[in-house]
Order: structure tokens, then sequence, then C-alpha cells
């Protein structure tokens, strides 16, 4: 007989858990506190005509120490909602963008 506190630890597993989504995106705004929106460009295939169209779709993503720069090519994951729009936490830098900083006048590496 399984209880309810067992049914529960089991649902609460890891590998209980559906894998979370991972994206690719470009930084487009960095304006916020904690906080960078994300294009993640993709492609679908027009109904009619058949030709390859590409869409953008803007997430929201955490960004707890602010490091994503504009331009950047980072790592988003999916994760429970941490405000109105936000579902999304950065995960890693793929690339930074060689920009110089603004208080400095250096050049990030």
């Amino acid at each position: 007989m399984v209880t309810e506190s067992q049914n529960a630890a089991t649902q609460d597993s890891p590998a209980a858990r559906k894998p979370r989504t991972m994206k690719v995106g470009r930084v487009v705004s960095n304006k916020m506190e904690k906080t960078v929106v994300v294009a993640v460009d993709f492609t679908v295939t027009h109904r009619m005509y058949k030709k390859p169209m590409r869409r953008t779709h803007k997430f929201k993503a955490h960004d707890e120490h602010n490091r994503c720069q504009i331009g950047d090519r980072v790592r988003i994951e999916e994760t429970r909602p941490i405000s109105r729009d936000k579902h999304w936490i950065v995960r890693e830098i793929v690339q930074a963008i060689n920009a110089p900083d603004m208080v400095t006048g250096e050049v990030r590496a």
C-alpha cells in the first residue's frame, strides 16, 4: 500500500519530472534588474507555399548576477514561475560579445 507521502516523493524525484526545455538565443535587452530579454529564432514552413519562414519569440529570463550584455548568445532553461512573465533562467553564456564596459572602458573577454 502506497501512502500519500511516498506518492508525492516519487512524483517530485528528478526521474519522474519531464526534462526541462532549453533554448539558445541572443540577449536583446538587459535594462531590468536581474532580468534579460532573450530572442530565440526558429523556422516554420508556410502551410500553403511550403516556404521556410523565420520567426522570433522573446522570453524574459532570470540573470541572477547581471552578467549578460546585449548581443550575448545565452542558453536558457525552463523553470518555475519567478514572476508574471519570467519562467526561464540563464544557464550559461554560450558566446559573449566583446563590447567595452561603459563604466571602466575596458573590453570584456
